[in-house]
């Protein structure tokens, strides 16, 4: 070795058949192409000399469409049959889900098979709620008595209760244990003041159930609370059963009211036209049966709102016709409690006094949007008749409001929208349809 640390010549020579690394390469603007030599030209006409042009390979043809597809195995049925989840979660590969599409084209079982789990694979998606829709029961059912009309069918002036507890038990199955106990306010209006009564969601369950026992006892059902010195007034009714129970209302409430509302449909049902014109008596007052039943679908609906409130739980209005009949039975008893107002002093005087069944002044309800209508409220006498011709004022709500006004969960002043004529006369309209709530 050299003192400049490099082998010396005779160690050059045993490598000198290795390979060396080459050093770095100028660029291309480096270069002095004027001293590069050039190859030589061949003389004119002649042919270039061999190895001064080099040789281009020539491109071979593309391959044939057949050759690219991809080979489909010969797999026996059995294979292929255990194959279907795989293809229908699309987890094959190439070759399999081609020898499996193939096998679909000749056998009609595992197509079928086929289409059955990828309708399965649609159900793994979680992307979309699963709560069932409150309505599935009630289109089901349209369906399947559109199809085969039932032998005995429910009265249609029984499908509103029969639609609203199908709802509110659709709500109950859904919760959990603990929030049964969940807490909830009932309000309702007496005279002209809200008054309030803190319950449970089974503690609401209760009330239906105590209140619905006037109509069992109609039918010659059980009554919940025994029969005999029951009482007929609902708020007495529910007190009663609240007292009566030793600890605070569980889940446990939710078959017996289930049970309850099953055998008063099909009580209804079997009874016949005539039992719809039967009286159920309420105490203060009495409805005949079919306007009872629809009284007991709106205070379902309404109490099925409080608890989907205290339960954070999604709970849509009524059908559009089945509204339509609760907003109605509320304008008919408007005249009577406008008049029952007055015996009490709440409400403006008489004015018109007329005979009746004839014409008398009127106050124009108009409900808009959701099973809304038009309906003429007399003001002097509940046996006079509402006119068009002698309406002295108008009113406009939207249906829900003023269901909620009827329940006592709006006032008065929050619930009117639009306001024309006679303000004493809507006033009263207004503070008598609060007047209809109760427990």
């Amino acid at each position: 070795m050299s003192g400049d640390g490099r082998k010396s010549e005779g160690g050059e020579e045993e490598v000198r058949g290795a390979r060396r690394i080459p050093g770095p390469r100028g660029a291309a603007d480096d270069l002095d192409l004027e001293s590069v030599p050039l190859p030589p030209m061949p003389p004119p006409g002649s042919a270039a000399p061999a190895g001064s042009v080099p040789e281009q390979s020539v491109p071979e043809p593309p391959e044939a469409p057949e050759a690219l597809m991809t080979s489909v195995p010969d797999l026996p049925h059995r294979v292929l049959k255990a194959l279907l989840g795989a293809w229908a979660l699309s987890a094959c590969s190439a070759e399999e889900t081609a020898a499996v599409e193939e096998h679909l084209t000749s056998c009609a079982p595992c197509a079928d098979e086929a289409l059955r789990l990828r309708d399965a694979v649609g159900l793994l998606h979680t992307d979309g709620s699963l709560d069932l829709d409150p309505t599935l029961r009630s289109r089901v059912m349209d369906g399947c008595l559109g199809r085969r009309p039932a032998r005995i069918p429910v009265p249609e002036w029984a499908a509103p209760y029969d639609a609203e507890t199908a709802r509110l038990d659709a709500l109950l199955r859904d919760i959990g244990d603990s929030e049964w106990h969940a807490p909830v306010r009932l309000r309702w209006f007496e005279e002209e003041h809200e008054v309030s009564r803190r319950t449970t969601v089974a503690g609401v369950i209760g009330h239906l159930m105590a209140v619905d026992g006037l109509l069992s006892a109609a039918l010659g059902l059980d009554d919940p609370l025994g029969g005999g010195e029951a009482p007929l007034d609902p708020t007495e009714r529910t007190e009663r059963y609240w007292s009566s129970t030793r600890r605070p209302p569980t889940r446990a409430v939710r078959e017996p009211w289930r049970a309850q509302s099953h055998e008063l449909i099909r009580t209804a049902s079997f009874a016949g036209r005539n039992v719809a014109e039967a009286s159920v008596s309420y105490g203060a007052f009495a409805l005949p049966l079919q306007d009872a039943l629809l009284d007991r679908a709106f205070e379902c609906w309404v109490h099925g709102g409080d608890i989907a409130d205290a339960v954070d739980y999604p709970y849509e209005a009524p059908s559009a016709a089945h509204l339509h009949r609760m907003i109605d039975l509320a304008a008919r008893l408007l005249p009577a409690a406008v008049a029952g107002r007055r015996r009490s002093g709440l409400a403006g005087p008489a004015k018109d006094l007329v005979t009746a069944g004839a014409p008398g002044r009127s106050v124009h309800l108009e409900i808009e949007g959701h099973g809304g209508g038009d309906w003429y409220i007399a003001l002097d006498s509940p046996a006079a008749v509402g006119s068009p011709e002698r309406a002295v004022a108008q009113v406009a709500l939207d249906g829900v409001e003023f269901c909620r006004l009827a329940a006592g969960h709006i006032s008065p002043v929050e619930a009117a929208a639009g306001q024309e004529g006679d303000r004493e006369a809507i006033r009263d309209v207004l503070f008598a349809a609060a007047s209809l709530s109760r427990l």
